[in-house]
């Protein structure tokens, strides 16, 4: 079974060992052609805490680590110029 993963962007990092990925979906509307963008905020868990907020980061599905965050961080694909 392949494994979910998704590129999105950091939007908080104030808990401990986990952060909030905003990942964003662009689609056409199905009448008006319009591209329309549906967002998703997905807990993730940073287990070196080395992200920050405005950062790309690639993120995988995993098994759940508590009751919300069944997402791990993969690699960060680029740092943000906002100074946190």
């Amino acid at each position: 079974m392949p494994v979910k993963q998704q590129i999105g962007t950091v939007i908080s990092n104030k808990m401990q060992k986990t952060i909030v990925v905003k990942i964003e979906k662009r689609y056409p509307h199905p009448i008006y052609s319009k591209t329309l963008i549906k967002t998703k905020k997905y807990l993730t868990h940073d287990e070196l805490e080395e992200c920050n907020i405005g950062d790309k980061v690639l993120v995988e599905e995993c098994r759940p680590l508590s009751k919300k965050k069944c997402w791990k961080l993969i690699k960060i694909i680029s740092k943000s110029s906002l100074i946190s």
